[in-house]
């Protein structure tokens, strides 16, 4: 299993090995960790698989037999796992709804597996389609084949320790700064409320080290997309939806904040929606055509047609028959979420319609998310804005098949949806990472059959540790909104949103206008995007991202196109050096440390607060010193990330 022989050669390379596996799971619980404190508390979570490549080669180059197949495996079950982690943006709305008092294990374990697992499974025929015979960028996924190659060169070992060291040095400056956050030593949080006209709206801003990072990876013209949407939702629609209503200064901070969550968000989760259609829309064809292909390359091989192990996947009886096999664990699973409720009587109707939902909602958005993966990366595709249009759909479906709800029954449907929801999210999210390994995969040589097995591996081991860092984040912080939610709850952002719009359909109380002055806004978005890509090569304006930024609150997103920014100026500075892509490299291995540091701190503490009963443990100083914090945590900030910057240069000028 292990030593596949080189079509050319002969010569038998490891690939598939116990040594791969385990480091793969070790690297799989830090990177998971840290995605899923990340995601909860700014809704973005961060691509894995170059990292993971980076440690993998540090570690696989003491063994004389490893080979650039086993340092792919790592990296595809790191990723895997790390991708499912976005399952975050749906499951906590089961505790913020007030059914989950936390995360049940075995129950929360069922959905991640089930769904990630049906995730494989669906993007297992657009391979050839849409890997294969594509001219897909896929940008990670090209990006993380180099770093294997690189690796795995003469140079290679030189090239992995200034990689890991680059890590190192971004987690260690990030989670430096989020203990002196921890300890009150250092201010992280800039904000005021002033008025506008006979409105009011807010300036705000978190000094974090892991947005910084998140905006070095996503781009300029994410960031760009990000401030039009921020100045969308924070200088026109905030003053006019609180136009009048602005009094007492005092009290204006929490009459704002309560607008903008209430009112403006739906808004801009209502530009995510269109934006999504419209993707899907413009991808349908493709998608298509891709699987009709697919399915002819499929016939062939099972006429006899020999192929090379470079394109031999898992078989397509395989595929269809774990496709089908898994719909009975989900139908149980459904079944007990149920039984002891009041629609225990409609069990099967909604048990039914839920399993044909999520077969074929489950195959549009595997589609969909691989193609845009392809399109923009893993990391840029808008898995939130699928999220909440499957969470809509599902609402929609189910409510259709029961009917009149009575007495008890609204919370149940809630949390029901939610619940198939989830199972469907998983499906998405771990299609959103597949192709873009399989992408790495086919440019090193890989088996594709077997990468299949390790993203199945991968999603083994997020299933396993997702769970009990989500319980351990509810109970050191809580989620805004979820009952008995504490001063340092996380946001969790896209659950809290995509319960409200549940909520919204069976309570027949959804503001279809605010939802519709979103998506008024995001066509706006769309005909100037398709302008500016029809008028111009370099311009664009995303609209999924214009969404995020008038959906996320200003302290996140502010810090998000600052990052891109200086990204930006990285690269621009890149181009000019002796090793371009090696420079930029540098920037992206020392933003990914800037993000898993202070996630991975964020972690820690969480167990640190959980462990104690106290909501600060480590302060070292009360809110008398707040305001000197503030300044201090600025000039800290601002020196930290200008040194970073600077070493950055000067260690990839010398070499």
């Amino acid at each position: 299993m292990s030593c596949p022989q080189t079509e050319s050669t002969g010569v038998s390379i490891r690939e598939l090995t116990i040594r791969g596996i385990v480091i793969g799971g070790m690297i799989t619980i830090i990177f998971t960790a840290a995605n899923v404190y990340l995601g909860l508390k700014a809704g973005l979570t961060f691509a894995t698989s170059i990292p993971a490549a980076v440690i993998s080669m540090a570690i696989l180059r003491y063994f004389k037999d490893h080979s650039v197949q086993e340092n792919n495996i790592v990296q595809t079950i790191a990723s895997a796992a790390g991708t499912l982690s976005a399952i975050i943006f749906v499951l906590p709305g089961l505790v913020m709804i007030g059914w989950w008092q936390g995360f049940p294990y075995w129950q929360s374990v069922a959905v991640i597996a089930l769904g990630g697992v049906l995730g494989v499974m669906y993007s297992i025929p657009l391979r050839r389609a849409l890997v294969t015979h594509s001219d897909l960028p896929y940008p990670e996924g090209v990006a993380a084949a180099e770093v294997l190659r690189v690796g795995d060169s003469t140079e290679g070992e030189e090239e992995s320790r200034r990689g890991l060291l680059a890590i190192i040095k971004g987690a260690v400056t990030s989670s430096g700064f989020a203990i002196l956050s921890s300890a009150k030593a250092v201010g992280t949080e800039i904000g005021t409320v002033f008025t506008v006209g006979a409105g009011g709206t807010m300036a705000s801003a978190s000094l974090s080290f892991a947005l910084l990072g998140v905006g070095h990876l996503v781009g300029i013209a994410v960031g760009i997309a990000m401030i039009v949407g921020l100045l969308i939702s924070y200088g026109v629609l905030l003053p006019m939806r609180s136009w009048g209503l602005v009094g007492d200064p005092a009290s204006a901070s929490e009459l704002v904040s309560t607008i903008f969550r209430s009112e403006v968000r739906l808004i801009g989760a209502g530009a995510i929606a269109v934006a999504a259609v419209w993707t899907l829309l413009k991808l349908l064809a493709p998608i298509i055509g891709g699987i009709r292909d697919s399915l002819a390359s499929s016939s062939k091989r099972a006429s006899g047609e020999v192929l090379p192990l470079s394109e031999q996947d898992l078989s397509g009886k395989v595929v269809i028959g774990v496709t089908i096999g898994s719909m009975l664990p989900i139908g149980v699973l459904l079944w007990l979420f149920l039984k002891d409720t009041p629609l225990v009587h409609h069990w099967i109707g909604l048990v039914l319609v839920s399993i044909l939902f999520i077969l074929i909602t489950g195959l549009a958005v595997a589609s969909v998310c691989g193609y845009m993966a392809g399109l923009i990366g893993a990391s840029n595709s808008p898995i939130s804005g699928v999220g909440i249009l499957v969470a809509i759909a599902a609402a929609l479906v189910v409510k259709a098949v029961h009917g009149t709800i009575t007495g008890d029954e609204l919370s149940v449907l809630v949390a029901y949806t939610l619940f198939t929801a989830a199972l469907v999210f998983g499906i998405a999210t771990i299609s959103n990472d597949n192709l873009q390994d399989l992408k790495t995969g086919q440019l090193v040589g890989a088996t594709p059959w077997k990468q299949q097995l390790a993203l199945i591996i991968g999603v083994g081991f997020g299933a396993i540790i997702i769970p009990p860092v989500l319980n351990l984040m509810h109970r050191a912080f809580g989620f805004q909104g979820a009952p008995g939610a504490g001063q340092n709850a996380l946001a969790a952002p896209q659950a809290s949103l995509i319960s409200d719009l549940i909520k919204g359909v069976f309570g027949g109380d959804l503001n279809w206008g605010l939802l519709g002055t979103g998506a008024l806004i995001g066509m706006i978005v769309i005909i100037i995007d398709e302008v500016f890509k029809r008028a111009t090569k370099r311009l664009s304006l995303p609209g999924l991202a214009v969404g995020m930024g008038m959906y996320l609150p200003m302290a996140i997103t502010i810090v998000i196109p600052i990052g891109a920014l200086l990204g930006l100026l990285h690269d621009q500075w890149a181009e000019r050096q002796t090793d371009p892509e090696k420079a930029k490299r540098m920037g992206t291995l020392v933003a990914t440390g800037l993000i898993v540091g202070e996630s991975l701190w964020g972690v820690v503490y969480a167990g640190i607060v959980g462990f104690s009963g106290k909501d600060t443990p480590l302060a070292l100083f009360g809110e008398s010193f707040a305001t000197p914090a503030q300044w201090i945590g600025t000039i800290l900030f601002v020196a930290a990330a200008t040194y970073l910057y600077k070493d950055m240069r000067s260690k990839a000028k010398a070499h």
